[in-house]
């Protein structure tokens, strides 16, 4: 009997603390609008790589499915991601690697990474 219940106790205590474990969901925290440079984030993490001379390196990479982001004018770079429910934003602003756009979306915050889910990406 004593098995049983130590069991049972151990069982309850391990599965109530589980959610204190889990990674936490990153929440949309506002809606934002941006404009500057689709970067292809590979090459700009790599080597710096932006603006006019790398614009054909960078629409290749985006079309290769590497990642896109967005770096403004204060200098804040933005992971762009792809709303599944609704991807053609996020495709419009891939379209856009290597030029200036606007981008409008959702900001997220994770573990020191700032993104925006795409709603709307337009050329500037």
């Amino acid at each position: 009997m004593k098995f049983f219940a130590r069991t049972t106790l151990s069982i309850v205590l391990a599965t109530s603390l589980l959610p204190a474990f889990a990674a936490p969901v990153a929440l949309g925290q506002e809606e934002v609008a941006v404009q500057g440079e689709i970067l292809d984030m590979t090459c700009y993490l790599h080597k710096g790589s932006k603006g006019r001379k790398h614009r054909a390196c960078a629409e290749m990479c985006a079309q290769k499915g590497l990642p896109v982001g967005v770096l403004t004018a204060s200098d804040e770079v933005y992971l762009l991601i792809e709303d599944h429910d609704n991807p053609d934003p996020y495709a419009d602003a891939v379209k856009l690697a290597g030029r200036d756009a606007s981008i409008k979306g959702v900001k997220y915050s994770k573990g020191g990474v700032a993104a925006i889910m795409v709603t709307e990406a337009k050329a500037k």
